[in-house]
């Protein structure tokens, strides 16, 4: 193991690098790394795919795909903060990370998963308000609005983990480096320190309970406004249309929230480490894959925005 003197204390020795041990099995991380591969290259090329689309197809810039947009954007962004990292790991067998490394990883994927807790929030009180106030939605949801929406949501996941991530800084690592995880989560990281990590602990769960139970919150509220309106609704057909334009999104955040609370619900047992390590799967790889999958192949508008852009590149070459 590799160490370094610790300024603090002399008699003290602090990694440089923490032992990443993913799912301590073999014939698992094989069958993951050929499993993974595809999967990480499908959500890259489908979050990308839907960025462009609502960028350059006129059709598509309403506040409904803006924020699926930005949403797209994120998952892009989440996927890359571990899968890459993991995928190499796996094929070249050194699960080593750095300090500096594991921090980095801990902070983007903190702030990530944060800003998608309120970018759904956001999404599914857009599609409250187009169901349930479609007279109002257009001044509700303006320009404006949206583009404040969004901003709020990207800060909002900044702040919460800057302030976890230099708590954390401050702690000694100077016992075991290594960590039971697949990627550099919270919980798994604090539980090598050397040093009392209660203001942590505390601070952590304080800021993740303002960043997820609020958003969560005003998503379930929003959608059983959305159910009581499409319940109303006299026809069949209007009802299945009504549901259709938000069935999508909540797939979406019961895979998200369900997974997470899974992983950070149950207690902190080592008999569930390997439960939890397969549920952290969920929101880490299986979210960011279901996104665009589900909002490309069951929605019209952007299956005809993506074959106008395919006409238009054959056209060109």
């Amino acid at each position: 193991m590799q160490l370094k003197n610790n300024d603090r204390d002399g008699n003290q020795t602090e990694p440089i690098m923490f032992i990443l041990l993913d799912f301590n099995n073999e014939d698992l991380r094989v069958l993951f790394s050929i499993l993974f591969l595809p999967v990480y290259l499908v959500t890259m090329a489908g979050n990308i795919l839907i960025v462009i689309l609502v960028i350059l197809d006129q059709h598509l810039h309403t506040p409904m795909y803006f924020f699926l947009g930005n949403l797209s954007c994120l998952e892009t962004c989440y996927s890359s903060t571990i899968m890459p990292r993991m995928l190499v790991r796996f094929l070249s067998g050194d699960r080593s990370i750095s300090v500096h490394g594991c921090f980095a990883q801990l902070y983007f994927f903190g702030f990530l998963a944060a800003t998608e807790c309120y970018f759904l929030a956001v999404m599914s009180y857009d599609r409250y308000l187009a169901i349930c106030r479609p007279l109002h939605y257009v001044m509700l949801m303006n320009g404006r609005i949206c583009i404040m929406l969004i901003a709020g949501s990207w800060i909002s996941g900044s702040l919460g983990i800057s302030i976890i991530i230099f708590l954390v800084s401050q702690l000694r690592f100077c016992g075991p480096n290594k960590i039971n995880h697949f990627f550099c989560d919270l919980t798994p990281v604090i539980r090598l320190s050397c040093d009392k990590t209660d203001l942590v602990e505390m601070t952590a769960f304080i800021i993740s309970s303002i960043g997820t139970l609020p958003p969560l919150l005003i998503t379930i509220s929003s959608y059983v406004g959305i159910i009581k309106s499409i319940i109303r609704i006299p026809s069949t057909t209007g009802k299945q249309k009504a549901f259709s334009t938000c069935s999508s999104h909540l797939t979406v955040v019961a895979c998200f929230y369900g997974s997470l609370m899974i992983v950070y619900v149950l207690p902190n047992m080592n008999s569930l480490s390997d439960l939890k390590k397969l549920f952290s799967l969920f929101y880490t790889l299986l979210t960011p894959l279901v996104n665009p999958i589900i909002y490309s192949l069951r929605n019209k508008e952007v299956k005809d925005a993506a074959k106008k852009t395919f006409q238009l590149l054959q056209r060109a070459h």
